[in-house]
């Protein structure tokens, strides 16, 4: 420890600071992340089988859900924030803090990822759509049974880049109120200029980023065919 204090004289005084910022980034991404989850591949699985074709073909509802996430993943994560602060405050009460952190990430995640569970899921084998709608299975059965089943490993893979993006967002969410280690980054490594704790900042940061990286590859590799 005293090595580290050597490495980063700041440490020492911010150190219990540190530990708590890093838990409000983990907290931020992992809440986000649940949300973000559950909606995007709700909305990846619509995309797909409302389109020309699909297994429930509904071209007005494809066209909504096409634009509206193409409009969304347009506009810049920090002006998205800005334009969802009365929305935090009508649902969670506040726009400020990890809590005023929610929403934004949740509402700039989703559209990014919905669209990688879309093409994740466009990569199923068309015959075994054809075979599971010729054995009689409902479009339920088909959506659960097949399409979600067989695209495991690929929603692992695009759920873990978009997890190491989510990180990134709560950094830039730091970066104005929101906490988390981009605030701490922020207000001590570049305003005060304590360099070191700047870069241990970003230490942890990778730390994070590789240990997503890490449990994305073994789910990978466990269920792939």
């Amino acid at each position: 420890m005293n090595i580290l204090y050597q490495i980063a004289p700041n440490l020492e005084t911010r150190g219990e600071e540190l530990l708590e910022c890093t838990v409000q980034t983990i907290q931020m991404v992992v809440v986000s992340a649940l949300f973000a989850f559950v909606i995007g591949v709700v909305l990846g699985v619509l995309l797909i089988v409302t389109k020309k074709g699909g297994l429930m073909e509904c071209t007005p509802l494809y066209r909504v859900l096409d634009k509206g996430i193409d409009i969304v993943r347009s506009i810049p994560f920090i002006i998205l924030m800005f334009l969802l602060i009365p929305v935090s405050r009508a649902i969670v009460g506040t726009s400020l803090g990890v809590a005023g952190a929610y929403v934004p990430l949740i509402c700039g995640t989703v559209p990014f990822f919905g669209r990688q569970v879309e093409t994740a899921i466009a990569e199923v084998d068309s015959g075994l759509i054809e075979a599971s709608e010729s054995m009689g299975f409902t479009p339920v059965e088909i959506i659960f049974g097949v399409y979600l089943r067989e695209s495991i490993p690929s929603i692992t893979r695009v759920s873990m880049i978009t997890l190491v993006n989510l990180v990134g967002l709560t950094a830039m969410a730091g970066a104005v109120g929101a906490g988390g280690l981009g605030d701490f980054a922020i207000r001590y490594g570049y305003q005060q200029y304590e360099y070191d704790l700047l870069w241990i900042t970003v230490i942890i940061i990778l730390l994070i980023v590789s240990v997503i990286q890490l449990v994305g590859n073994i789910i990978i590799r466990r269920t792939r065919h």
